[in-house]
Protein backbone atom coordinates (compact mmCIF):
# COMPACT_ATOMS: atom_id res chain seq x y z
CA UNK A 1 0.00 0.00 0.00
CA UNK A 2 2.70 2.11 0.57
CA UNK A 3 4.40 2.00 -2.24
CA UNK A 4 1.18 2.55 -4.13
CA UNK A 5 0.53 5.57 -2.50
CA UNK A 6 3.84 7.39 -3.46
CA UNK A 7 3.84 6.17 -6.58
CA UNK A 8 0.62 7.79 -7.22
CA UNK A 9 1.91 11.12 -6.34
CA UNK A 10 3.09 13.41 -9.55
CA UNK A 11 6.96 13.41 -9.38
CA UNK A 12 6.94 16.83 -11.81
CA UNK A 13 6.56 20.48 -11.58
CA UNK A 14 3.14 21.47 -12.09
CA UNK A 15 2.80 25.10 -13.32
CA UNK A 16 0.20 26.13 -15.70
CA UNK A 17 -2.24 23.42 -15.30
CA UNK A 18 0.69 21.04 -16.75
CA UNK A 19 2.68 18.83 -15.38
CA UNK A 20 6.58 19.24 -16.36
CA UNK A 21 9.86 18.33 -15.83
CA UNK A 22 12.78 20.52 -15.00
CA UNK A 23 14.53 22.20 -18.12
CA UNK A 24 17.96 20.42 -16.37
CA UNK A 25 16.06 16.94 -16.32
CA UNK A 26 17.41 17.21 -12.35
CA UNK A 27 15.91 15.24 -9.68
CA UNK A 28 15.28 15.58 -6.15
CA UNK A 29 15.26 12.12 -3.64
CA UNK A 30 13.05 12.59 -0.94
CA UNK A 31 13.92 10.22 2.36
CA UNK A 32 12.25 8.44 4.60
CA UNK A 33 13.16 9.53 7.98
CA UNK A 34 12.18 6.42 9.80
CA UNK A 35 14.54 4.45 7.73
CA UNK A 36 16.98 6.91 5.83
CA UNK A 37 16.35 5.22 2.44
CA UNK A 38 14.76 7.05 -0.52
CA UNK A 39 11.50 6.97 -0.94
CA UNK A 40 11.16 8.70 -4.54
CA UNK A 41 12.36 11.84 -6.62
CA UNK A 42 11.00 14.63 -8.01
CA UNK A 43 11.53 17.53 -10.40
CA UNK A 44 14.18 19.96 -9.14
CA UNK A 45 13.37 23.36 -10.63
CA UNK A 46 15.88 26.33 -11.47
CA UNK A 47 15.35 29.89 -12.12
CA UNK A 48 13.66 29.09 -15.23
CA UNK A 49 10.97 27.05 -13.89
CA UNK A 50 10.48 29.40 -11.16
CA UNK A 51 9.74 32.70 -13.92
CA UNK A 52 7.47 30.43 -15.68
CA UNK A 53 5.72 29.33 -12.64
CA UNK A 54 5.04 33.43 -11.82
CA UNK A 55 4.04 33.83 -15.52
CA UNK A 56 1.46 31.29 -15.53
CA UNK A 57 0.29 33.09 -11.97
CA UNK A 58 0.08 35.91 -13.98
CA UNK A 59 -1.24 34.54 -16.48
CA UNK A 60 -4.26 33.40 -14.32
CA UNK A 61 -4.63 36.10 -11.96
CA UNK A 62 -7.18 38.87 -14.05
CA UNK A 63 -9.50 35.67 -15.00
CA UNK A 64 -9.51 34.32 -11.17
CA UNK A 65 -9.88 37.48 -9.40
CA UNK A 66 -13.22 38.14 -11.75
CA UNK A 67 -14.96 34.45 -11.06
CA UNK A 68 -17.34 34.76 -8.65
CA UNK A 69 -16.50 34.30 -5.23
CA UNK A 70 -19.37 31.79 -4.81
CA UNK A 71 -17.67 29.67 -7.22
CA UNK A 72 -13.82 30.08 -5.84
CA UNK A 73 -15.36 28.82 -2.29
CA UNK A 74 -17.27 26.08 -4.09
CA UNK A 75 -13.93 24.90 -5.22
CA UNK A 76 -12.60 25.29 -1.74
CA UNK A 77 -15.31 22.94 -0.62
CA UNK A 78 -14.37 20.27 -3.33
CA UNK A 79 -11.18 20.01 -2.32
CA UNK A 80 -12.30 19.85 1.58
CA UNK A 81 -14.36 16.66 0.57
CA UNK A 82 -12.06 15.13 -1.61
CA UNK A 83 -8.93 15.53 1.27
CA UNK A 84 -11.34 13.96 3.65
CA UNK A 85 -12.54 10.60 1.16
CA UNK A 86 -8.60 10.07 0.74
CA UNK A 87 -7.69 10.99 4.16
CA UNK A 88 -5.81 7.35 5.20
CA UNK A 89 -3.72 8.13 1.68
CA UNK A 90 -2.86 11.43 2.69
CA UNK A 91 -2.22 10.43 6.28
CA UNK A 92 -0.03 8.01 4.90
CA UNK A 93 2.43 9.98 2.56
CA UNK A 94 2.86 12.38 5.47
CA UNK A 95 4.26 9.83 7.81
CA UNK A 96 6.49 8.24 4.89
CA UNK A 97 8.19 11.66 3.97
CA UNK A 98 7.96 13.10 7.53
CA UNK A 99 8.15 10.54 9.82
CA UNK A 100 5.68 11.64 12.50
CA UNK A 101 3.19 8.74 14.15
CA UNK A 102 0.17 7.55 11.72
CA UNK A 103 -2.04 9.11 14.32
CA UNK A 104 -0.77 12.15 14.20
CA UNK A 105 -0.53 12.53 10.31
CA UNK A 106 -4.11 11.90 10.37
CA UNK A 107 -4.70 14.69 13.12
CA UNK A 108 -2.83 16.89 10.34
CA UNK A 109 -5.03 15.78 7.35
CA UNK A 110 -8.07 16.38 9.20
CA UNK A 111 -6.78 20.35 10.38
CA UNK A 112 -5.52 20.97 6.78
CA UNK A 113 -9.01 20.44 5.33
CA UNK A 114 -10.61 22.53 8.17
CA UNK A 115 -8.81 25.75 6.48
CA UNK A 116 -10.21 24.03 2.65
CA UNK A 117 -14.09 24.33 4.50
CA UNK A 118 -13.00 27.44 6.91
CA UNK A 119 -11.91 29.50 3.71
CA UNK A 120 -14.80 28.22 1.55
CA UNK A 121 -17.04 30.06 3.54
CA UNK A 122 -15.21 32.93 3.85
CA UNK A 123 -14.91 33.89 0.34
CA UNK A 124 -18.34 34.98 0.02
CA UNK A 125 -17.86 37.37 3.20
CA UNK A 126 -15.39 39.81 1.57
CA UNK A 127 -16.65 43.25 2.02
CA UNK A 128 -16.81 47.13 1.67
CA UNK A 129 -18.10 49.72 3.72
CA UNK A 130 -20.36 53.13 2.27
CA UNK A 131 -20.32 56.26 4.79
CA UNK A 132 -21.24 60.08 4.40
CA UNK A 133 -18.50 61.95 4.64
CA UNK A 134 -18.66 63.11 7.94
CA UNK A 135 -18.46 67.09 6.92
CA UNK A 136 -21.33 66.44 4.39
CA UNK A 137 -19.75 66.53 1.22
CA UNK A 138 -20.26 63.13 -0.60
CA UNK A 139 -19.76 59.49 0.20
CA UNK A 140 -17.14 57.84 1.19
CA UNK A 141 -16.73 53.81 -0.66
CA UNK A 142 -14.15 51.37 0.27
CA UNK A 143 -13.89 48.02 -1.70
CA UNK A 144 -11.55 44.96 -1.28
CA UNK A 145 -9.82 43.35 -4.04
CA UNK A 146 -7.14 40.42 -4.23
CA UNK A 147 -3.55 41.60 -3.38
CA UNK A 148 -2.83 39.76 -6.84
CA UNK A 149 0.22 37.20 -7.37
CA UNK A 150 1.55 35.16 -4.33
CA UNK A 151 4.40 33.49 -3.41
CA UNK A 152 3.96 31.14 -0.51
CA UNK A 153 6.49 29.14 1.20
CA UNK A 154 6.01 25.78 3.18
CA UNK A 155 7.67 24.33 5.94
CA UNK A 156 8.73 20.46 6.05
CA UNK A 157 6.94 19.80 9.76
CA UNK A 158 3.37 19.86 8.31
CA UNK A 159 3.52 18.92 4.78
CA UNK A 160 0.04 19.53 4.37
CA UNK A 161 -1.58 21.65 6.55
CA UNK A 162 0.87 24.53 6.23
CA UNK A 163 -0.01 24.27 2.59
CA UNK A 164 -3.80 24.81 3.00
CA UNK A 165 -3.17 27.48 5.68
CA UNK A 166 -1.96 29.54 2.86
CA UNK A 167 -3.52 28.36 -0.08
CA UNK A 168 -7.19 28.14 1.19
CA UNK A 169 -7.29 32.27 1.68
CA UNK A 170 -5.57 32.69 -1.37
CA UNK A 171 -8.37 31.03 -3.28
CA UNK A 172 -10.96 32.45 -1.16
CA UNK A 173 -9.88 36.01 -2.18
CA UNK A 174 -8.95 35.67 -5.77
CA UNK A 175 -5.30 35.28 -5.86
CA UNK A 176 -2.89 32.73 -8.07
CA UNK A 177 -0.08 31.56 -6.70
CA UNK A 178 3.42 29.62 -6.80
CA UNK A 179 3.87 27.20 -3.71
CA UNK A 180 7.32 26.19 -3.29
CA UNK A 181 7.18 23.01 -0.62
CA UNK A 182 10.15 22.39 1.93
CA UNK A 183 12.85 20.18 -0.41
CA UNK A 184 12.30 17.41 2.50
CA UNK A 185 8.58 17.23 2.20
CA UNK A 186 7.26 17.88 -1.05
CA UNK A 187 4.66 15.46 -1.98
CA UNK A 188 1.85 15.95 0.77
CA UNK A 189 2.06 19.46 -2.06
CA UNK A 190 2.14 17.89 -4.93
CA UNK A 191 -0.82 15.16 -4.56
CA UNK A 192 -2.62 18.33 -2.74
CA UNK A 193 -1.81 20.00 -6.43
CA UNK A 194 -3.59 17.14 -8.30
CA UNK A 195 -6.19 17.19 -6.12
CA UNK A 196 -7.06 20.46 -6.36
CA UNK A 197 -7.09 20.56 -10.39
CA UNK A 198 -9.17 17.69 -10.45
CA UNK A 199 -11.55 19.91 -7.98
CA UNK A 200 -11.99 22.51 -10.59
CA UNK A 201 -9.48 24.75 -9.62
CA UNK A 202 -8.05 26.60 -13.16
CA UNK A 203 -4.93 26.33 -14.85
CA UNK A 204 -2.22 28.38 -13.66
CA UNK A 205 -4.19 29.60 -10.14
CA UNK A 206 -2.38 27.09 -8.25
CA UNK A 207 1.52 26.09 -9.37
CA UNK A 208 4.04 24.01 -7.26
CA UNK A 209 7.75 24.27 -7.61
CA UNK A 210 10.16 21.84 -5.80
CA UNK A 211 13.91 22.43 -5.84
CA UNK A 212 17.00 21.80 -3.97
CA UNK A 213 18.26 25.17 -4.43
CA UNK A 214 15.50 27.72 -2.88
CA UNK A 215 17.55 30.19 -2.88
CA UNK A 216 19.08 30.80 -6.77
CA UNK A 217 15.93 29.52 -7.98
CA UNK A 218 13.47 32.18 -6.21
CA UNK A 219 15.27 35.34 -5.84
CA UNK A 220 14.37 36.70 -9.47
CA UNK A 221 10.85 36.53 -8.30
CA UNK A 222 11.74 39.16 -5.61
CA UNK A 223 12.87 41.61 -8.65
CA UNK A 224 9.86 40.78 -10.37
CA UNK A 225 7.23 43.49 -10.01
CA UNK A 226 3.92 41.25 -10.89
CA UNK A 227 5.04 39.62 -7.60
CA UNK A 228 2.97 41.08 -4.91
CA UNK A 229 2.99 39.32 -1.71
CA UNK A 230 5.07 36.40 0.08
CA UNK A 231 4.10 34.38 2.61
CA UNK A 232 6.36 32.22 4.54
CA UNK A 233 6.93 29.53 7.11
CA UNK A 234 10.19 28.61 8.72
CA UNK A 235 13.00 29.75 10.43
CA UNK A 236 13.25 33.83 12.11
CA UNK A 237 16.80 33.93 10.40
CA UNK A 238 15.53 32.70 6.51
CA UNK A 239 12.88 35.06 7.80
CA UNK A 240 14.55 37.81 8.02
CA UNK A 241 16.71 37.38 4.92
CA UNK A 242 13.63 37.10 3.06
CA UNK A 243 12.31 39.89 4.16
CA UNK A 244 15.31 42.03 3.19
CA UNK A 245 14.40 40.04 -0.46
CA UNK A 246 10.70 41.73 -0.45
CA UNK A 247 11.67 44.99 0.24
CA UNK A 248 13.01 45.51 -3.42
CA UNK A 249 9.17 45.26 -4.29
CA UNK A 250 7.71 46.35 -1.19
CA UNK A 251 6.01 42.86 -1.80
CA UNK A 252 2.86 42.20 1.20
CA UNK A 253 4.16 40.46 4.14
CA UNK A 254 2.53 37.05 6.00
CA UNK A 255 5.64 35.50 7.99
CA UNK A 256 5.10 32.32 10.67
CA UNK A 257 8.46 32.45 12.14
CA UNK A 258 10.46 31.07 15.07
CA UNK A 259 9.14 30.77 18.52
CA UNK A 260 10.77 29.72 21.76
CA UNK A 261 7.39 29.13 23.79
CA UNK A 262 7.14 29.42 27.38
CA UNK A 263 5.01 26.22 30.13
CA UNK A 264 4.12 27.72 32.61
CA UNK A 265 3.27 25.83 35.48
CA UNK A 266 1.63 27.86 38.71
CA UNK A 267 0.91 25.49 42.29
CA UNK A 268 -2.63 26.23 42.26
CA UNK A 269 -3.11 24.32 39.06
CA UNK A 270 -4.25 21.01 37.97
CA UNK A 271 -0.81 19.06 37.98
CA UNK A 272 -2.83 16.15 36.79
CA UNK A 273 -3.85 18.09 33.57
CA UNK A 274 -0.66 20.47 32.97
CA UNK A 275 1.19 17.13 32.68
CA UNK A 276 -1.17 15.46 30.35
CA UNK A 277 -1.18 18.86 28.14
CA UNK A 278 2.60 19.08 29.02
CA UNK A 279 2.54 15.90 26.54
CA UNK A 280 0.99 17.26 24.24
CA UNK A 281 2.61 20.83 23.60
CA UNK A 282 5.78 19.06 24.02
CA UNK A 283 5.38 15.59 22.19
CA UNK A 284 2.93 16.70 18.80
CA UNK A 285 5.26 16.17 15.86
CA UNK A 286 8.02 14.36 17.76
CA UNK A 287 8.48 18.57 19.24
CA UNK A 288 9.44 19.78 15.63
CA UNK A 289 6.70 22.65 16.09
CA UNK A 290 6.93 26.14 15.98
CA UNK A 291 4.50 26.01 18.74
CA UNK A 292 5.75 23.12 20.71
CA UNK A 293 7.00 23.50 24.46
CA UNK A 294 10.51 24.81 24.93
CA UNK A 295 10.72 25.46 28.23
CA UNK A 296 8.79 24.82 31.21
CA UNK A 297 8.73 27.10 33.74
CA UNK A 298 7.21 25.61 37.12
CA UNK A 299 6.48 26.98 40.37
CA UNK A 300 9.50 25.19 42.86
CA UNK A 301 6.68 23.94 44.96
CA UNK A 302 5.35 21.68 42.39
CA UNK A 303 8.00 21.44 40.22
CA UNK A 304 9.75 18.13 41.88
CA UNK A 305 6.50 16.02 41.65
CA UNK A 306 5.19 17.90 37.60
CA UNK A 307 9.27 16.60 36.84
CA UNK A 308 8.53 13.52 38.11
CA UNK A 309 5.23 12.67 36.87
CA UNK A 310 6.32 14.28 32.90
CA UNK A 311 9.09 12.16 33.15
CA UNK A 312 7.15 8.73 33.66
CA UNK A 313 4.96 9.67 30.79
CA UNK A 314 7.83 10.35 28.98
CA UNK A 315 9.22 6.88 29.65
CA UNK A 316 6.02 5.39 28.39
CA UNK A 317 6.10 7.00 24.71
CA UNK A 318 6.86 4.00 22.54
CA UNK A 319 9.60 4.97 20.00
CA UNK A 320 9.77 3.76 16.18
CA UNK A 321 8.87 4.14 12.84
CA UNK A 322 5.39 6.08 12.27
CA UNK A 323 4.19 3.45 10.12
CA UNK A 324 3.58 1.49 13.06
CA UNK A 325 -0.34 2.51 14.50
CA UNK A 326 1.34 1.67 18.09
CA UNK A 327 4.31 4.20 18.28
CA UNK A 328 3.95 7.65 19.94
CA UNK A 329 7.17 9.32 18.90
CA UNK A 330 8.52 9.03 15.16
CA UNK A 331 11.88 9.94 13.86
CA UNK A 332 13.03 13.58 13.91
CA UNK A 333 12.91 14.77 10.02
CA UNK A 334 16.70 14.44 9.57
CA UNK A 335 20.38 13.34 10.58
CA UNK A 336 21.10 17.60 11.14
CA UNK A 337 18.04 17.80 13.25
CA UNK A 338 18.89 14.75 15.14
CA UNK A 339 22.46 16.48 15.33
CA UNK A 340 21.48 19.72 16.74
CA UNK A 341 19.28 18.26 19.61
CA UNK A 342 22.01 16.22 20.86
CA UNK A 343 24.00 18.88 20.87
CA UNK A 344 21.51 21.28 22.75
CA UNK A 345 21.12 18.45 25.28
CA UNK A 346 25.23 17.95 25.54
CA UNK A 347 25.53 21.35 26.28
CA UNK A 348 23.08 21.65 28.74
CA UNK A 349 24.18 18.67 30.60
CA UNK A 350 27.93 19.97 30.16
CA UNK A 351 26.39 23.30 32.63
CA UNK A 352 24.97 21.12 35.36
CA UNK A 353 21.51 19.52 33.81
CA UNK A 354 20.46 16.14 34.63
CA UNK A 355 18.55 13.67 32.61
CA UNK A 356 15.28 12.96 35.04
CA UNK A 357 13.71 9.18 35.01
CA UNK A 358 12.91 8.49 31.95
CA UNK A 359 13.68 9.49 28.30
CA UNK A 360 15.65 5.82 28.11
CA UNK A 361 13.69 4.80 25.01
CA UNK A 362 15.30 4.15 21.81
CA UNK A 363 13.95 3.51 18.20
CA UNK A 364 14.82 0.42 16.25
CA UNK A 365 16.60 0.63 12.56
CA UNK A 366 18.45 3.40 10.80
CA UNK A 367 16.08 6.07 11.07
CA UNK A 368 16.70 9.26 12.95
CA UNK A 369 15.04 8.88 16.45
CA UNK A 370 15.84 10.60 19.62
CA UNK A 371 14.48 9.32 23.03
CA UNK A 372 11.72 11.74 24.66
CA UNK A 373 13.64 13.51 27.63
CA UNK A 374 12.86 15.56 30.61
CA UNK A 375 15.84 17.50 31.88
CA UNK A 376 16.00 19.37 35.50
CA UNK A 377 18.76 21.12 37.24
CA UNK A 378 19.01 23.86 34.11
CA UNK A 379 21.06 26.51 34.10
CA UNK A 380 19.93 29.57 31.97
CA UNK A 381 22.65 30.30 30.65
CA UNK A 382 23.02 26.98 28.45
CA UNK A 383 22.34 27.81 24.90
CA UNK A 384 19.06 25.84 25.33
CA UNK A 385 17.37 27.85 27.35
CA UNK A 386 17.19 30.86 24.31
CA UNK A 387 17.10 28.09 21.58
CA UNK A 388 14.22 26.56 19.57
CA UNK A 389 14.93 23.21 20.50
CA UNK A 390 13.06 21.45 18.01
CA UNK A 391 12.76 17.74 19.68
CA UNK A 392 11.22 15.68 22.02
CA UNK A 393 13.68 17.27 25.23
CA UNK A 394 11.40 19.04 27.99
CA UNK A 395 13.74 21.37 30.23
CA UNK A 396 12.30 22.15 33.23
CA UNK A 397 13.10 25.40 35.22
CA UNK A 398 11.89 26.56 38.51
CA UNK A 399 10.51 29.98 39.29
CA UNK A 400 9.06 31.33 42.97
CA UNK A 401 6.87 34.50 41.97
CA UNK A 402 4.30 35.17 39.32
CA UNK A 403 6.74 38.23 38.51
CA UNK A 404 9.54 35.53 37.79
CA UNK A 405 7.38 33.48 35.63
CA UNK A 406 6.21 36.69 33.35
CA UNK A 407 9.47 37.60 33.42
CA UNK A 408 11.29 34.35 32.14
CA UNK A 409 8.38 33.98 29.83
CA UNK A 410 8.79 37.30 27.75
CA UNK A 411 12.53 37.49 28.49
CA UNK A 412 13.28 36.49 24.69
CA UNK A 413 12.56 37.94 21.26
CA UNK A 414 10.55 35.78 20.66
CA UNK A 415 6.72 35.91 21.36
CA UNK A 416 4.54 32.99 18.96
CA UNK A 417 2.68 31.24 22.10
CA UNK A 418 2.73 30.49 24.91
CA UNK A 419 0.63 28.22 27.70
CA UNK A 420 -0.60 29.05 31.09
CA UNK A 421 -1.84 26.56 34.04
CA UNK A 422 -3.64 28.21 36.87
CA UNK A 423 -6.60 27.55 39.00
CA UNK A 424 -7.07 31.41 39.77
CA UNK A 425 -9.06 32.92 37.25
CA UNK A 426 -7.65 36.52 38.22
CA UNK A 427 -4.16 35.09 38.21
CA UNK A 428 -5.22 33.60 34.75
CA UNK A 429 -6.22 37.18 32.87
CA UNK A 430 -3.06 39.08 34.58
CA UNK A 431 -0.57 36.62 33.43
CA UNK A 432 -2.83 36.31 29.97
CA UNK A 433 -2.74 39.79 29.65
CA UNK A 434 0.51 40.96 30.25
CA UNK A 435 2.27 37.98 28.13
CA UNK A 436 3.93 38.85 24.63
CA UNK A 437 2.60 36.42 22.39
CA UNK A 438 0.31 36.35 19.82
CA UNK A 439 -1.05 33.38 21.24
CA UNK A 440 -2.00 31.73 24.88
CA UNK A 441 -3.08 28.42 25.71
CA UNK A 442 -5.27 28.75 28.92
CA UNK A 443 -4.92 25.01 30.77
CA UNK A 444 -4.63 23.80 27.23
CA UNK A 445 -1.56 21.99 25.24
CA UNK A 446 -2.90 23.22 21.92
CA UNK A 447 -4.03 26.19 20.22
CA UNK A 448 -3.97 25.32 16.71
CA UNK A 449 -7.27 26.01 14.78
CA UNK A 450 -8.64 26.72 11.52
CA UNK A 451 -11.24 28.94 12.74
CA UNK A 452 -8.59 31.59 14.90
CA UNK A 453 -5.77 33.78 14.17
CA UNK A 454 -2.41 31.82 14.21
CA UNK A 455 0.34 34.22 14.72
CA UNK A 456 3.44 35.95 16.99
CA UNK A 457 4.79 39.19 18.12
CA UNK A 458 8.77 40.52 18.10
CA UNK A 459 10.65 37.53 16.04
CA UNK A 460 8.19 35.06 15.83
CA UNK A 461 6.67 37.07 12.67
CA UNK A 462 4.07 39.37 11.08
CA UNK A 463 0.58 38.73 10.15
CA UNK A 464 -2.45 36.15 10.86
CA UNK A 465 -3.08 33.16 9.04
CA UNK A 466 -6.61 31.17 9.83
CA UNK A 467 -9.57 32.76 11.15
CA UNK A 468 -11.60 35.99 10.14
CA UNK A 469 -8.19 37.39 9.86
CA UNK A 470 -6.37 35.17 7.39
CA UNK A 471 -8.30 36.06 4.37
CA UNK A 472 -7.41 39.99 5.06
CA UNK A 473 -3.50 39.22 4.03
CA UNK A 474 -4.60 38.71 0.80
CA UNK A 475 -6.50 41.36 0.43
CA UNK A 476 -5.85 45.04 -0.62
CA UNK A 477 -8.40 48.18 0.61
CA UNK A 478 -9.01 50.34 -1.98
CA UNK A 479 -11.04 54.32 -1.02
CA UNK A 480 -13.68 56.09 -3.53
CA UNK A 481 -14.36 59.38 -2.84
CA UNK A 482 -18.05 60.57 -4.41
CA UNK A 483 -19.33 64.20 -4.43
CA UNK A 484 -23.25 63.42 -3.75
Amino acid sequence: MERRIVDAVPAQLFIGGRWQESSAHTRLAVEDPATARTLTAVADAGPTEARAALDAAVAAQDGFAAMPARERGEILRRCFSLIRERADDFACLITLEMGKPLREASAEVAYAAEFFRWFAEEAVRVSGRWASDPAGHGRLLTMRHPVGPCLLITPWNFPLAMGTRKIGPAVAAGCAMVVKPAAQTPLSMLALAALMAEAGLPPGVLNVVTTSTPGPTLSGLFADERLRKLSFTGSTEIGKTLMAQASTNLLRLSMELGGNAPFLVFDDCDLDLAVDQAVVAKMRNMGQSCVAANRFHVQRSVAEEFGRRLADRMHALRVGPGTDPTVDVGPLIDDTQRAKVRQLVAGALARGATVADGGTTTGDGPGYFFPPTVLTGLDTKAVMYRTEIFGPVAPIYPFDTEADALGAANGTPYGLVAYVFTGDLARALRVVESLQVGMVGLNKGMVSNAAAPFGGVKWSGLGREGGPEGIEEYLTTKYVGIEA
